[in-house]
């Protein structure tokens, strides 16, 4: 089978394998030109690459006239091996928050019912997680809604294919304080900053607006024991954290008008993936339910089911 992939049937034959693991039985697969048209490859190249996964009994077909071909049987473990992939692979927030530890769970419960091989990787920032994306390291990355649309605002090569909602990524941030007297950022204060993390990053920024403020750059992780040392006097935080950790520490919601707009949309855990990705946006899409994995994620908050991951 590998030797055959380095022919132009065997190209066809990974790629239309690619596509049909997107699909179901029942479903209606698109006409051989228009496959022939979508791979850049002849319409005999598409008819052979198509009868080869019939007889290899990765797909069975039903041609039903002018309404067209449709999917009788599909064998996801057979086209997965002719598609040419190994395993998926994703990346996420450390799942420090009972949050991301519920989101984590679900995703690794969606790929183990699609039967899909699967790793998760887990890495602090959102900038970071988009270089390895970027990179092909990964085949797609969880970050909050906000920072995907920012990114592709700024013309990063991604897209975003699954938006799980609000409050999946984090319940919301709030500032910090190590001086349990203080209610808001003041004139003076040496500010806690995360540059990797773009949604940290923008929201301390508005918070900060018009104040005269000293911005100390500190890696997410040590920020807490920075506010709890007083070596800092204040920083933008996920809450849930906060509250998993039974934190004694003074905090306040955000006050800037700014961040309370984009602050549902940090909020938000999006899946992205880069633009392109052969195939595999398709692949999960089918794989992966959010109201499933949303679902399994608010049974974790609520104890009701053990996070894995």
């Amino acid at each position: 089978m590998i030797r055959d992939l380095l022919t132009k049937n065997g190209i066809a034959v990974m790629m239309l394998a690619r596509e049909m693991l997107s699909l179901k039985c029942g479903d209606r697969i698109e006409t051989i030109g228009e496959y022939a048209k979508k791979f850049d490859l002849g319409r005999g190249t598409i008819q052979t690459a198509l009868k080869y996964l019939e007889d290899n009994k990765a797909i069975q077909l039903e041609p039903r006239g002018h309404l067209g071909t449709y999917i009788t049987d599909i064998d996801y473990k057979k086209l997965w091996e002719f598609a040419g992939l190994n395993i998926i692979s994703g990346v996420m927030p450390l799942p420090y928050s009972r949050r991301y530890e519920g989101l984590a769970t679900g995703l690794y419960k969606a790929f183990e019912k699609g039967k899909i091989p699967f790793n998760m990787a887990y890495m602090r920032g959102s900038e970071r997680r988009l270089e390895a994306l970027l990179n092909g390291k990964y085949d797609f990355a969880i970050m909050s809604m906000l920072a995907a649309k920012l990114y592709i605002e700024s013309g990063k090569n991604i897209n975003i294919i699954i938006d799980f909602g609000p409050n999946t990524n984090v319940s919301t941030h709030r500032i910090i304080f190590s001086n349990t007297a203080k209610n808001s950022i003041e004139d003076g204060m040496k500010i806690a900053i995360d540059p990797t993390s773009i949604d940290q990053f923008i929201l301390t920024y508005y918070e900060c607006e018009g104040k005269d403020v000293e911005f100390i750059e500190l890696p997410y992780n040590q920020i807490i024991p920075y506010i709890m040392e007083g070596k800092i006097d204040a920083a933008v935080w996920n809450y849930d954290e906060i509250v998993d950790r039974g934190l004694p520490i003074k905090s306040e919601p955000l006050k800037n008008k700014k961040s309370k707009k984009i602050s549902e949309d940090n909020t938000r855990a999006a899946l992205v993936v880069k633009r392109d990705n052969w195939g595999i946006d398709k692949i999960i899409n089918r794989i992966v339910d959010k109201e499933e994995v949303v679902k399994i994620q608010e049974q974790v908050l609520l104890n009701k089911l053990f996070p894995e991951y």
